[in-house]
């Protein structure tokens, strides 16, 4: 579909041509998924996994559901914000393009056995991300925050690198499911080492504090429509990546990782949250916001029953469903700042509205998707019961959360003002996002729905 899209750039230059070829092609590539999930599945029951070109890939029920979600969110994420995609600059096919190339890391992220896979994964997840942020020609911000991802990004390579490195030296493999043997007869320093690494590396992949330092800028500097698919679908299929690492390769070894991790955790929510509070800018305190949610995200990967697996899908959805919609309707506002939502209620009452819900779910008020994410996510800490402060402390950074949020909807709904737009909002608009706040409080009444797979 990548590579279809760059010939459609050359065959046409419309860019509503491009976009509408862009919608199909994805939405042909989620039946596709739809259809391979039913494939790993009899009568109900989920087949064992399959294993492709020499053991490099394993696809499980689990993989092909979270590609098929993660492709559903795509579509839903183009569809939303497609016309405005093709306002950033010239090159619309060739954007749309990137992002199909983006969707192929996270494939492979849901379902690599090997180290060499995981790799693959990050670097084709990332690339592709560089070339996004610094998509907008007219916008200094966006040419730094492109070359600050990049040099950040190629940092991070190398200790990704040197993790897997000193994983291989002591263990003598790069097939993931070998490691599960780690925990026999000691550990060995070089492989703690190793996975030290790994969590700084993955730890910048999904912007967890400290490494977190590069996240405000190149959120809030790069165009505002891939802003929304960087901080969504992408820290969706990184954090796969991470939770199939930590869960089915270093589970037995826990006890060597899970303090920092805990750690990297809580400073991860403190830091999000709190720098969130003090910003004038929605769209820069969103990208506050996505540190702090990336602090929750962790929770799944410090869980060590199957509430991980299941608890990362609910939140993954929630987060970028949430996060998606709402990023529709500030694209189409003239002033990012919170005096620019001033009076949007009596303006734009059905926007306002949709707008309220998406940020209530990102708070994780009851009946949203975002509440049910937060309880599955927490509640598997609590289960283990080792990490009982950190829970806590979790639910103390997420009624700060509320303040900023509900920032928003104050000024929305009680402060005067004229909220200036940029582009109206049209009937399919308004469909669109009706559409999406059903999803979200579906995901929080029934969430059963979503992992049953």
């Amino acid at each position: 579909i990548g590579v279809l899209l760059m010939f459609v750039g050359i065959g046409t230059q419309n860019k509503s041509t491009m976009v509408s070829v862009s919608i199909a092609l994805m939405t042909i590539l989620f039946g596709v998924t739809i259809w391979e999930v039913t494939q790993s599945t009899h009568q109900g029951i989920v087949l064992p996994p399959k294993f492709y070109f020499n053991n490099l890939l394993r696809f499980d029920g689990f993989s092909v559901w979270f590609n098929l979600l993660m492709t559903g969110c795509t579509l839903l994420y183009m569809l939303l914000l497609g016309k405005e995609i093709k306002k950033v600059g010239l090159h619309v096919a060739e954007y749309f393009a990137l992002i199909s190339f983006i969707l192929v890391g996270i494939f492979l992220l849901s379902s690599y056995n090997h180290m060499l896979m995981l790799f693959l994964g990050i670097e084709i997840l990332s690339i592709p991300q560089y070339i996004l942020a610094g998509s907008d020609k007219r916008s200094l911000k966006s040419s730094e925050a492109s070359l600050k991802y990049f040099i950040m990004g190629a940092f991070t390579t190398g200790i990704l690198l040197m993790g897997i490195t000193l994983i291989y030296g002591s263990t003598g493999t790069f097939y993931v499911g070998d490691y599960a043997q780690l925990g026999r007869g000691g550990v060995n320093p070089m492989v703690v080492a190793g996975i030290v690494l790994m969590i700084v590396a993955l730890g910048f992949k999904v912007s967890a504090a400290p490494m977190h330092m590069w996240t405000p800028d190149v959120y809030d500097g790069a165009p505002t429509p891939f802003t929304a698919y960087m901080m969504t679908v992408v820290k969706a299929g990184a954090f796969i990546g991470f939770l199939r690492l930590f869960q089915s390769s270093f589970g037995q070894i826990n006890e060597h990782w899970m303090l920092l991790l805990a750690v990297i955790t809580a400073a991860t929510l403190f830091i999000g949250n709190i720098t969130a509070v003090f910003q004038q800018s929605v769209k820069r305190m969103l990208a506050y916001s996505s540190i702090a949610q990336a602090g929750f995200m962790l929770f799944a990967v410090l869980s060590s029953n199957t509430l991980a697996w299941q608890s990362i899908i609910i939140y993954a959805l929630a987060y970028t469903i949430a996060t998606i919609g709402i990023f529709s309707i500030l694209v189409k506002m003239k002033d990012y700042t919170y005096d620019g939502f001033n009076g949007l209620a009596k303006k734009e009452p059905i926007a306002a509205l949709f707008t309220t819900l998406f940020l209530l779910s990102l708070t994780g008020i009851p009946l949203t998707g975002g509440f049910m994410a937060k309880y599955m996510v927490l509640l598997g800490v609590m289960k283990d019961g080792n990490l009982m402060w950190l829970v806590i402390f979790g639910l103390l950074m997420a009624a700060v959360s509320a303040y900023y949020y509900f920032k928003v909807i104050i000024a929305m709904y009680f402060k005067t003002g004229d909220a200036e737009m940029n582009s109206e909002f049209t009937t399919s608009d308004k469909f669109l996002l009706a559409i999406t706040s059903a999803l979200l409080l579906l995901l929080g009444i029934a969430p059963g729905l979503f992992i049953r797979f």
